[in-house]
């Protein structure tokens, strides 16, 4: 049996054997996503050094192309499909590579801890206003419960790292630091208090009780985790090191989601760890187990993370512009809705910085940013609540507005170090 003058596999000489399957031929699926991730992946990269240059946040420009991306590719006959599945994967993946990629920055010295206590009420206080105000707003525009609003209003309480990390690059290593923990805290806090809410009963004293009993339990097993994770690459030998670790850390992770605990607690510590053996390493039973080989070691793996993270974040960021439909953003709801929410982040932000009398409250004010964390917990949010359609769109637009407002702050800054120090805007 022939076609066109070429022979089939099941006559001729390349005959099959019986019950033998004819070879796998390529998917017309597959190069097209292999070409459109290549794409994706260089013009991430081309984005990330546009945004060093322009000063303008690559979240922001890596939406916009993924806004453009959907119709351009429509144009061609061509879709992206699974993005309901592959938008949320990729943002936790993502979520705990960046979380890890800012621990393993800080160096934990005895002269930073009212620093580090100064972040954590900051995020505490910061999150606790902005979910009392939102809880609020929702029982006054939609129909629902107190708790029901709570957990609507956590996403957009919570800063998220996988922007607020990578965007404080232009800032000193002690305000760096500063958000390293604020944002990370902020987020570790939303997790465990979204959860606790969602499965609550609805009472003040189950929400209470997953509260308590979730925060100790994340600790504890975290501080386990971390510890066992760190002691293992100490002492692991070989070329093959650094995939078991990550692979322990994803799957540590997963399970601690399962219990519906929140394991970013232990992505934190491992950072911690990791960047500071000595906090294990003073025990008795853990002395002498660094060899000379750990620092380059830490360094290979830092790198690692680092492409990865650039990698996944780039990924998330284009596929949420694709996802997100352009009639959602064009709402006047929507549209008002974000208007109200960023005027009471930066409000109760820049009042907290001048209780707190921060030296850095400039630049720091306006770098509060939403983004991976807040569209994880929306969407988590949309499964259990009946929810305004403009809601989606309310949601993309303070992700981009409160990115774009920390150009803001990288404007402000600079002008003002460089007339109090003398240095150039390039040495920021």
């Amino acid at each position: 049996m022939r076609e066109s003058g070429t022979e089939t596999w099941s006559e001729g000489p390349h005959r099959l054997a019986p019950g033998a399957r004819p070879p796998l031929k390529g998917s017309p699926v597959i190069y097209p996503a292999i070409l459109a991730a290549s794409i994706f992946l260089l013009l991430a990269f081309g984005i990330e050094r546009l945004g060093r240059v322009s000063g303008i946040p690559s979240v922001v420009i890596l939406i916009a192309v993924g806004l453009a991306s959907k119709p351009l590719l429509a144009l061609f006959g061509l879709s992206l499909e699974g993005i309901d599945a592959t938008v949320p994967v990729i943002g936790t993946i993502g979520l705990i590579l960046i979380v890890l990629e800012g621990a393993l920055d800080i160096e934990l010295r005895a002269d930073r801890l009212r620093a580090v206590a100064g972040a954590f009420l900051m995020a505490c206080g910061g999150f606790a206003a902005c979910t009392g105000l939102f809880t609020l707003a929702a029982l006054m525009v939609l129909p629902v419960t107190p708790v029901q609003a709570a957990v609507l209003a956590v996403p957009f309480a919570v800063i998220s790292s996988a922007v607020a990390i990578p965007s404080s690059n232009f800032l000193p290593p002690r305000c760096r630091e500063f958000v390293v923990f604020e944002s990370s805290v902020s987020d570790i806090l939303g997790v465990l208090v979204f959860f606790s809410l969602l499965n609550s009963d609805g009472t003040a004293s189950g929400i209470l009780l997953g509260l308590v009993g979730g925060g100790v339990l994340s600790l504890l097993l975290a501080i386990v985790c971390a510890v066992g994770l760190t002691l293992t690459l100490m002492r692991f030998d070989g070329h093959i090191r650094f995939i078991p670790l990550l692979a322990g850390l994803f799957g540590l992770y997963a399970a601690g989601k399962l219990l519906h605990l929140s394991p970013l607690i232990m992505v934190l510590l491992l950072g911690l760890a990791l960047n500071n053996p000595t906090l294990i390493t003073r025990f008795r039973p853990f002395r002498g187990w660094i060899d000379d080989q750990y620092e380059a070691t830490l360094n290979d793996f830092k790198l690692l993370i680092l492409e990865l993270t650039f990698a996944v974040r780039g990924f998330f960021f284009i596929l949420l512009g694709y996802w997100t439909n352009l009639s959602d953003l064009a709402s006047w709801q929507a549209g008002l809705a974000a208007a109200l929410v960023l005027a009471v982040i930066y409000g109760s932000r820049r009042l907290m910085l001048r209780l707190i009398h921060s030296e850095f409250a400039v630049p720091l004010t306006w770098i509060a940013p939403r983004g991976l964390i807040t569209v994880l917990l929306f969407l988590a949010a949309k499964e259990h609540l009946q929810l305004p359609r403009y809601l989606d769109g309310t949601v993309i637009l303070v992700v981009l507005a409160s990115a774009t407002l920390i150009a803001v702050g990288r404007f402000r800054w600079v002008p003002e170090k460089t007339a109090s120090t003398g240095e150039s805007p390039e040495s920021t």
